[in-house]
């Protein structure tokens, strides 16, 4: 090897390792810049987008979530194994009428079928009705007038306001806009008019909601629950989100209590039921034997109100201005009355481990779990390389547990608990990773609820 001067002179032993350590040591130097530079672009990172969210909180606007969402539930969707696809349109396609078109032969023709042509069209037209009511008077001097049909209010039947409610809340469509659509199509209608099909008589759709609500608690499985901060009358709040399989209902209130979540569970109600499902609440609560024992004397009674279940706390001595204490009285009550009424029995609850959705049996949400690698910040390449890793294998479990979910067979749950404890018992040597991997670890039970449930159902 010659020497760094470009001389052709080579070098010796010495010269040699003195070089080849020079060249270490820069490579070193050079690597601890590289990381350093990592970590400043990452906290510059963080840096920028906590401006953006000052930003937004100035223009009370809500702020941008800091990562992006997963892709693991769409990567996971099973593929469709059929060779050819349907025609755009063609599951969705109910024919209305059929039209046979005659055309006229020669004497002879022989008669070969028909060929199909289906006409898609949309046909937007006012229909104005007027109604004749008769009107009669009896020998008493009472005037009789026939009825109005169902729906019709303020001289507009309910098409209209269907119309209406569907563009305004599904599409976003103001109230100008719709009055000059209704116009167009030969309705004349106000923009009062509008307004008052938007907001007035809503009494049957908050009726019909709660009674969406009410059936998919006691009919669905399990539900997900979500929250997420939204401004509603111009003051912070909280939208919360109740589904299942076959529901899915929203919620804003002021707080995202625990409280705040039994009362939605309710589904409308305002009764307070102390039960056994309420002192056994409280049991797990950090409340004083004492007061237990004074609630397990009303046990069995219901509360219509607020009003009236404070007065009987009262009157059992609780200090009822111990805010903290009555929070946990209410949830227990509120508990009491969700169970009372037949619901949350064997419902599982699936969160993102929010404190707030720890009741009854519950789950982790597969989707949200893996959303924690996104907030790594690995420093180098052998670091993202782990991190990678690890979120390819837990793709490939959760899409290995989705798809025994549809056609779920004993036996392979011993077999999905050993894969579980491969993934998350690994270290990789990347400190914040091997932590995550311990702390979803620990929360097995939860993650697998899936498969207890069947083994459960198996063995009865």
């Amino acid at each position: 090897m010659t020497s760094p001067g470009g001389s052709n002179k080579p070098l010796s032993q010495k010269a040699l390792r003195e070089l080849v350590s020079d060249l270490a040591g820069k490579i070193d130097r050079l690597e601890q810049e590289v990381e350093q530079l990592r970590l400043d672009n990452s906290n510059l990172r963080l840096d920028n987008q906590a401006l953006k969210d000052e930003i937004a909180r100035l223009k009370h606007l809500p702020p941008r979530p800091p990562f992006k969402p997963s892709g693991m539930e769409k990567a996971t969707q099973p593929r469709p194994t059929s060779p050819g696809r349907p025609g755009r349109g063609a599951k969705r396609d109910q024919v209305t009428r059929e039209i046979t078109i005659r055309v006229e032969v020669p004497p002879g023709s022989r008669f070969k079928g028909y060929k199909t042509v289906v006409r898609r069209d949309l046909v937007l037209a006012a229909e104005i009705v007027r109604y004749r009511r008769e009107r009669w008077v009896t020998p008493q001097g009472q005037t009789i007038i026939a009825p109005l049909p169902a729906g019709i209010a303020g001289g507009f039947g309910p098409g209209v306001r269907r119309f209406c409610l569907a563009l305004h809340t599904q599409g976003q469509v103001t109230t100008e806009r719709l009055t000059d659509l209704l116009n167009g199509i030969g309705l004349s209608i106000s923009k009062r008019e509008v307004v008052r099909l938007l907001t007035s008589d809503l009494e049957p759709f908050e009726q019909e909601d709660h009674a969406v609500l009410e059936a998919g608690l006691v009919s669905s499985p399990y539900i997900t629950v979500d929250d997420t901060g939204a401004r509603h009358a111009r003051c912070p709040g909280v939208t919360t989100q109740i589904g299942g399989e076959r529901f899915t209902v929203f919620r804003t209130s002021r707080s995202k209590s625990r409280l705040n979540f039994l009362s939605l569970l309710r589904a409308g109600r305002e009764d307070y039921v102390i039960n056994e499902a309420a002192l056994d609440y409280l049991r797990a609560q950090p409340v004083e034997a004492a007061v237990i024992a004074r609630l397990a004397k009303l046990q069995g009674q219901v509360f219509c109100s607020q009003i009236e279940w404070w007065q009987h706390l009262a009157r059992c001595s609780i200090n009822i201005f111990d805010r903290p204490l009555l929070q946990l009285l209410n949830a227990a009550a509120t508990w009491g009355a969700i169970r009372h009424h037949g619901r949350m029995a064997n419902t599982v609850v699936v969160s993102d481990d929010a404190g707030q959705f720890r009741v009854a049996t519950h789950a982790l949400c597969w989707v949200h779990a893996e959303r924690h690698l996104e907030k790594l910040m690995p420093t180098s390449p052998k670091q993202a390389q782990a991190v990678e890793l690890v979120r390819q294998a837990i793709w490939c479990f959760y899409r290995g547990l989705k798809l025994w979910k549809q056609s779920p067979s004993p036996g392979a749950e011993a077999l999905f608990r050993r894969q579980f404890n491969r993934i998350f018992g690994q270290r990789t040597g990347y400190k914040d990773l091997d932590e995550l991997l311990a702390r979803l670890a620990r929360r097995k039970a939860e993650l697998l609820r899936v498969l207890g449930e069947h083994e459960e159902a198996w063995g009865s």
